[in-house]
């Protein structure tokens, strides 16, 4: 089974808060951790990479927050994952600098392995964050409630 780190958890929750988010309204960091209850400290750090890469709008001071700075259509799932898992390394034998594998000139696991995981990924690009957002009435009724 693919895992998830909790970095990409976090980062694909954030995204779907802010999705359902009111375009004119601009959300922090301590009303998502306290909404999904999680950590701000690691919230922060998910906010700090989402902005660097474009798809989210951080302002700061008083009237600051974060939204949205693309369309969820525009926000494709496996490059978000591409961006927060890298580099993905399910195995030992990925990684070259840190591969200890006895076995692994002869071992054809890798190759199997590097089929699943490209496949993994294939499906995850076929959808963006719009496409997440298909009951986004029942999202709005749990997020927007609170």
């Amino acid at each position: 089974m693919m895992q998830l780190t909790i970095y990409t958890d976090y980062t694909l929750r954030v995204l779907l808060f802010l999705s359902i988010q009111p375009e004119s309204k601009r959300s922090n960091i301590k009303e998502i951790a306290d909404f999904y209850k999680i950590s701000s400290n690691h919230l922060s750090k998910v906010v700090y990479e989402l902005g660097k890469l474009g798809v989210i709008e951080t302002v700061r001071g008083r009237n600051g927050g974060i939204k949205l700075a693309k369309d969820p259509r525009e926000i494709n799932i496996g490059e978000i994952v591409r961006h927060t898992e890298r580099p993905i390394h399910i195995v030992e034998c990925f990684d070259d600098e840190r591969n200890n594998c006895k076995i692994s000139p002869a071992c054809r696991l890798k190759g199997v392995l590097q089929e699943a995981l490209n496949a993994y990924l294939a499906i995850l690009d076929k959808y963006t964050l719009q496409d997440l957002l298909v009951n986004q009435d029942q999202l709005k009724e749990i997020i927007l409630k609170e």
